[in-house]
């Protein structure tokens, strides 16, 4: 692997965990505007309450299928999800 190779992989890997932490946010606070706890959205998105909160912080790298069902129990669409995250 060349020099540069390490250096755009890093550079990827920062660009994603940004990317992440972008969407988690825009997530909790459509949650919250919506005075959802994570327990109920995560009932609502058939999931456990503790990856919401991987979700939320951008540990956790979601799936297109998750962010599908988050969108819908948050009433919302994943274009305005991306847009309020600025993605």
């Amino acid at each position: 692997m060349h020099q540069y190779d390490v250096l755009a992989s890093v550079k990827d890997s920062k660009n994603a965990l940004r990317n992440r932490k972008r969407l988690g946010l825009a997530i909790r606070k459509r949650r919250e505007s919506l005075g959802l706890s994570q327990e109920s959205l995560a009932e609502a998105s058939d999931c456990h309450r503790n990856y919401i909160g991987t979700v939320e912080r951008g540990a956790q790298n979601i799936t297109i299928d998750m962010l599908t069902r988050f969108a819908d129990g948050l009433r919302c669409s994943v274009a305005e999800l991306a847009k309020e995250a600025h993605l």
